[in-house]
């Protein structure tokens, strides 16, 4: 009996070919993304995987277990950093650090191998046309992603964002329309050599034979797919070249900026040495503004902001009396704008907002945006396990308001760090009228590692969707200034100090497709994959016979 209970688990089981054909395709795929960047692997990367699906179809199991051997194996390669700060700062022994890695990568993992199983369904139904349908499916399986984890890290778009194809298409419908584009090569070339040639990898897709020889409901994914793609191109070809350039109302700047990189460390810091650090904040803003003096000496009457990007510093403006008075006296003697990182106080529940905070030329606060997206169990614990889980970093109240800051005439949306992994909240800021985007990030916390490059990629996008310049003031690197067009100038050296100066341009006020609608193209293809699969189990859905493919 234990024998036939091990038997019928081992068949349940994908072939080793299998699994090794969707541990290349995730080897390809980590390739493309930070820190190796060989970004055209991404379009070939997916076709051991689809291949797999193909030799697994008849069991939805088994192709679920390869789509997650494949998502999990991708996420530990690119996201191994997660284990630097566990191990470094949270004193976790290395073994229970790459432990607590593995059972997060089993959970994100999840959502390829919802893919993966939606697919068998799919191709078992429709035969290898229904490949036709991998990018609306994958598509839907990252939306899904997003919503269900709150986040889309290393989203197959970003592996493109140094150089890539299909950049400028975020423009229209954001990531997930440059995932689609990127998606849709291999699955054509894929759908096409099944239904051509389907002997060569050992399978028969049945009703392929039919499919080349009549049309039926057979044919539904390929119908579906061609008009969702006609529709696309339609997009695109309409809003493309109008959303591809912004252009400048004024030569003048409205603003000028000069930010820091002050390189402040993680740890061992104590009142001597944070006074310490403070100071040498002073000295390269001061050297920042010699700087914005030469390269802008026709411009000595533009208002002037000095920023201090988001570092361990924790600076506490409403609550701390002194630090009042140091702002006081920097920005009057210099006669500048101070914009910062800080713990602001919420009377509503005691906690504190992580917050940037604005400052005039006298030191008085005018803007302050607290910040929305808080990074889970890092700066807040979420709800369900809120009081028995420590946050590790702070445990903050969540932001709600998108407040824009005042520079010059212009006006600039700022996000904390991990937001800029979030498209619709810097959409919303550039919505509601910012004319350029300011990021305060602070990555020391995860080493000198490939997270530098990963979020950076993320800030690129946030640039092209929105067609506004993103300005990219880091503690430890990687700093510089994102053009609309997803160019990285000015880029900082990571573990340095360093100093930048910088333009800020009034905007036309223009939007882009993307601002406008939003993740419209994402929904879109969720749409459309529920419409597939219902239609996939309405058509001839003989679940004895799966149940006795696997058995």
């Amino acid at each position: 009996m234990l024998v036939m209970a091990f038997a019928g688990i081992f068949r349940l089981l994908p072939s080793w070919q299998s699994l090794l054909l969707a541990f290349l395709s995730a080897f390809l795929l980590i390739l493309s993304f930070p820190d190796f960047e060989y970004w055209v692997l991404a379009w070939v990367a997916f076709v051991p995987l689809l291949a797999a699906i193909e030799r697994e179809k008849s069991s939805t199991i088994r192709s679920f277990l390869i789509g997650w051997a494949f998502g999990t194996t991708f996420f530990l390669g690119t996201c191994w950093w997660l284990t630097y700060s566990m191990i470094r700062y949270g004193q976790l022994p290395p073994l229970a650090a790459y432990f607590l890695l593995l059972l997060i990568c089993l959970i994100v993992g999840l959502f390829p191998a919802i893919f993966a199983a939606c697919m068998s369904v799919i191709v078992r139904r429709f035969g290898g046309v229904g490949f036709l349908t991998v990018p609306f499916v994958w598509v839907a399986s990252e939306l899904l992603r997003y919503w269900l984890s709150g986040n889309n890290w290393n989203a197959v778009a970003y592996s493109q964002s140094f150089g890539g194809w299909g950049l400028a298409l975020a423009s229209i419908g954001g990531i997930y329309l440059t995932g689609f584009t990127i998606l849709t090569f291999q699955s054509a070339a894929v759908a096409a050599y099944l239904v051509r040639f389907p002997v060569l990898l050992g399978t028969r897709s049945p009703g392929d034979e039919g499919l080349v020889k009549k049309s039926g409901v057979a044919s539904a994914p390929a119908l579906i797919a061609c008009l969702s793609c006609a529709v696309v191109l339609t997009v695109l070809v309409l809003f493309g070249a109008k959303t591809a350039t912004r252009a400048k109302t004024e030569s003048t700047p409205a603003a000028l900026i000069a930010t820091i990189q002050p390189n402040v460390p993680m740890s061992g810091l104590n009142y001597e040495i944070w006074i310490q650090l403070r100071s040498r904040h002073v000295e390269l803003a001061e050297a920042a503004l010699d700087k914005l003096k030469k390269e802008f000496p026709q411009d000595t009457s533009v208002p002037t902001t000095v920023i201090f990007p988001e570092s361990p510093m924790n600076f506490m403006y409403e609550d701390d009396p002194e630090f009042q008075e140091f702002v006081h006296d920097f920005n009057t003697k210099h006669n500048v704008d101070l914009l910062f990182n800080s713990a602001e106080p919420n009377r509503d529940d005691g906690k504190y907002f992580n917050s940037a905070v604005l400052t005039d030329k006298k030191g008085n606060e005018i803007a302050q945006y607290d910040k929305i997206h808080l990074v889970p169990f890092g700066e807040a614990v979420p709800g369900p396990f809120e009081g028995i889980v420590p946050a590790l970093v702070g445990s903050f109240s969540y932001g709600s308001r998108y407040q824009l800051m005042p520079f010059g005439d212009a006006k600039a949306g700022v996000v904390l760090c991990y937001e800029s992994a979030f498209g619709d909240l810097s959409r919303e800021m550039v919505k509601r009228g910012a004319d350029v985007l300011i990021e305060m990030t602070n990555d020391g916390y995860l080493g000198p590692t490939p997270v530098l490059r990963q979020h950076l990629a993320h800030a690129v996008f946030r640039a092209v969707e929105t067609n506004r310049p993103l300005l990219r003031t880091t503690n430890v690197g990687i700093g510089g200034y994102i053009t609309e067009q997803g160019e990285i100038l000015d880029a900082t050296k990571p573990y340095t100090e360093d100093i930048r100066v910088w333009p800020v341009m009034k905007s036309d006020g223009s939007q882009t497709f993307y601002v406008k609608y939003g993740d419209w193209f994402a929904w879109l293809c969720g749409a459309i994959t529920l419409g597939i699969l219902i239609t996939a189990f309405a058509n001839k859905p003989n679940y004895a016979e799966e149940l006795k493919a696997v058995s």
